[in-house]
């Protein structure tokens, strides 16, 4: 996607929600964030912003952040009492999106406002960041014939 995959250094202008191209797995599906082995995924010192939600019959948005090193802030959010709270409402999962770093606050600061998670972080970008809208993470499952 041009928007977070080129070098250009002119200040986009967002119209609508892109797809920041979320990370799934072969079958289309998300992981589950308690039992995700990130090193093993080749996410240490990997970039990106991340959303955690939780399954169940309600599912909700828990929690969202961006990070120059996707495993160590896996490891940081299956670690974090405030986030596993949440995983007796029908397990934490985590998508991720390998977002350039001169747009992952303000995706975070557009997923924190909009998609209102249940666990603020208002430490990833300030009053002055611009929204950087996206899509929400979805599951493409595969079909079987």
């Amino acid at each position: 996607m041009a928007l977070f995959g080129t070098d250009n250094t002119e200040t986009p202008t967002f119209s609508k929600p892109e797809d920041p191209n979320w990370v799934l797995t072969p079958e289309g599906t998300f992981l589950p964030l308690l039992s995700l082995d990130p090193e093993e995924l080749g996410l240490a010192n990997v970039g990106g912003v991340y959303l955690i939600w939780h399954g169940g019959v309600k599912p909700e948005w828990v929690y969202t952040g961006h990070t120059s090193d996707l495993a160590a802030a896996f490891h940081q959010a299956g670690n974090n009492s405030d986030i596993n709270y949440y995983d007796k409402n029908g397990s934490l999962f985590v998508a991720w999106a390998p977002v350039k770093e001169p747009y992952r606050a303000g995706v975070v600061k557009y997923i924190q406002e909009s998609f209102k998670t249940l666990i603020a972080n208002d430490d990833d970008y300030t009053s002055k960041t611009t929204p950087v809208p996206v899509l929400p993470p979805v599951a493409k499952r595969k079909r079987s014939r």
